[in-house]
């Protein structure tokens, strides 16, 4: 008895041929958006200035500020087209400004939605703690600020902060100082000037020595 297996076979190649794959669903993306880039050579240009004149790192730094300032417009915008009785408008409208005013970004005479419009990136870039420090006088320059808050030198109130890019409330500006451990506050006096002190306290010593003989 013969059996044929040529019709399972057709049917099997069929079935393949003929199978198409379910498609899948899109997931959302694994990772979280910081910064955008710009491709314009103009841009390239007046960020380039922006990171010399604040001190900052690289352009990423530029970058990240110019989200931050897309997103709070772009939230302006959105409450904006609403009715100005609108209790979405008044309630979110009310707590956007005040953060703002808050922060130091939005003077307390422009509490409307229309100035947050006109915030440039130079209003953030100005509550920088790196900034702040830089024109307090406790630096000698807008690098030098940066150098003085990583190397844990500058306390705002009671908290050593060492984040330049830390963002100073205006309540929180006048408690801007050195840092109580820092040699350049009150601190123990770093290693250097503690070699130039044992060495000038020798040298008294040496002297007095010389005299009493």
């Amino acid at each position: 008895m013969s059996v044929s297996v040529g019709a399972p076979v057709q049917k099997l190649t069929r079935s393949l041929v003929d199978y198409t794959p379910a498609t899948k669903q899109k997931r959302a993306p694994a990772y979280v958006v910081f910064f955008k880039t710009l491709t314009s050579s103009f841009d390239s240009d007046s960020e380039l200035k922006i990171v010399g004149e604040y001190g900052l790192r690289n352009k990423r730094e530029v970058w990240r500020v110019q989200l931050t300032l897309s997103k709070i417009r772009r939230a302006a915008r959105e409450l904006l087209t609403l009715d100005e009785k609108d209790p979405k408008r008044l309630f979110e409208g009310n707590a956007l400004i005040r953060r703002l005013v808050r922060v130091g970004v939005l003077d307390e005479s422009r509490m409307k939605l229309d100035y947050v419009l006109a915030l440039k990136i130079e209003d953030f870039l100005e509550r920088r703690l790196q900034t702040c420090v830089s024109k307090l006088g406790l630096a000698k320059s807008i690098h030098h600020a940066r150098v003085l808050i990583k190397q844990r030198h500058i306390r705002v109130g009671k908290q050593i902060v060492n984040v330049p890019s830390y963002m100073v409330r205006l309540d929180s500006q006048k408690h801007i100082d050195f840092a109580l451990t820092s040699p350049l506050g009150s601190g123990r006096p770093g290693r250097v000037k503690r070699k130039k002190n044992k060495a000038t306290q020798s040298g008294a010593v040496d002297a007095g020595e010389e005299e009493e003989e």
